[in-house]
């Protein structure tokens, strides 16, 4: 597996493959932690880590969130359709979107609709005052078709990866 980067190629040897797997789960492990995983001294597992940082394979680290816990409880995706399609009204939406917290993720896909969002609020009560004030007021939007989320089954931010 190889990446080109402003003209450089990172070639992905089974170390940085066993690094990617091991952060994609547990990526608050120390240096030292990591280094013991892969069989390896701290000093080229941080090179490494830092490699694949800049080589753009590791974007960035957040910290997974109980949304339970934080009171928002009613996940749902929501399919849009716009009205028209130009560049300027697909930025705008866009834009507008961004601006809205509780959109948690927002794609651009092919199909009967042009996007699909997935929206985190407290309950029903909050979704609708969602979609009355703030996502009505988005100008543009030819439809939204919800559907509400009853038990989440799976869930994983990691990305499966190929080994050699």
């Amino acid at each position: 597996m190889s990446l080109t980067d402003n003209n450089s190629t990172m070639q992905l040897d089974t170390i940085d493959i066993r690094i990617l797997k091991i952060l994609q789960t547990k990526s608050s492990l120390t240096t030292k932690e990591l280094a013991a995983r892969v069989n390896l001294s701290p000093t080229p597992v941080f090179e490494r880590v830092k490699k694949l940082e800049r080589h753009g394979y590791i974007k960035n680290y957040v910290a997974v969130l109980d949304a339970e816990k934080l009171n928002k409880e009613l996940m749902v995706f929501c399919n849009i359709t716009l009205k028209e399609h130009t560049r300027d009204i697909g930025n705008q939406f866009v834009k507008d979107i961004l601006a809205l917290p509780e959109v948690v993720e927002c794609y651009n896909i092919s199909g009967d609709y042009d996007f699909f969002l997935k929206i985190l609020v407290h309950n029903m009560k909050d979704y609708q005052n969602f979609v009355l004030d703030r996502l009505g007021s988005i100008q543009n939007i030819g439809s939204a078709h919800s559907t509400f989320v009853m038990g989440e089954i799976k869930n994983s931010y990691a990305i499966p990866i190929d080994e050699y």
